[in-house]
């Protein structure tokens, strides 16, 4: 029997579908280039690059292991692939990237940890990606705190950071959620509000901003649907995690 995966017919979808998803792709690239021109960052030797935030970033790290330049201690996800490509790409500079991103934590479990886990590494670059489980939680009763209290604590964080740590470069990561597995309308419009918040604070700050809620939205495709990038709506697959690596990269002009 003829595989109908086969046909010409079939064919020319196939290739209408990609060329739509690569369009898109393509779209976000001109997005992130433009950031990159104004984002630049200038790594110097034995610069500190750290990753913070929650299980996204945390990605099944080993936390008993607090060194750098581990694949064990940077987990399985965006953190450890951007490590990567920074260790090989600049590898004269001998950087140093860590992950202290912890599964679960919200803004005031990183206020609470915020000495040791960041101002005493002293990072020269310091990405941040934080609030999906601030409304996570409340949504299964184990939290209640408000958009303000997002807005506010993470406010405070950043002037904490720039007060303590004048000279590093901070990026702020979007927070995002894709509309499947544990992602429904109960989310909305409280995550839209949350982002918006998050955004007005990394204006506010005047940090660099990497759209990950905007760069998902541009590749979901029939081909790629949410699930292709997250399969919980939360959680990035390899696919999203690298997904995330690339814009981050293309975001501060490091790629």
């Amino acid at each position: 029997m003829q595989n109908k995966e086969n046909t010409p017919t079939m064919t020319r979808r196939k290739a209408i579908q990609c060329a739509a998803a690569l369009g898109g792709i393509a779209a976000l690239g001109t997005t992130t280039r433009a950031h990159a021109a104004e984002n630049t960052i200038k790594l110097k030797a034995n610069d500190v690059v750290l990753f913070q935030g929650d299980s996204i970033t945390d990605a099944g790290r080993d936390k008993k292991d607090q060194s750098s330049n581990r694949i064990p201690t940077l987990g399985n996800g965006y953190a450890r692939m951007i490590s990567e490509q920074l260790l090989g790409e600049y590898s004269e500079l001998k950087l140093q990237c860590y992950n202290r991103g912890i599964s679960g934590h919200k803004v005031p479990d990183l206020q609470k940890r915020w000495q040791k886990d960041t101002i005493d590494l002293n990072p020269a670059v310091l990405s941040i990606l934080i609030g999906v489980n601030d409304i996570w939680h409340m949504l299964n009763g184990n939290y209640d705190g408000t958009v303000e209290d997002y807005e506010n604590g993470f406010t405070q964080l950043l002037a904490d950071t720039k007060k303590a740590l004048p000279d590093t470069t901070i990026v702020i990561c979007e927070p995002f959620v894709l509309r499947c597995g544990a992602v429904n309308d109960d989310w909305f419009p409280e995550f839209t509000n949350r982002l918006a918040a998050a955004r007005r604070v990394a204006e506010k700050a005047k940090v660099i901003w990497v759209p990950f809620q905007d760069m998902f939205d541009k590749a979901i495709t029939e081909e790629t649907p949410p699930s292709y990038w997250a399969g919980d709506g939360v959680h990035p697959t390899m696919a999203g995690h690298a997904l995330m690596a690339k814009t981050w990269m293309d975001v501060t002009g490091l790629g």
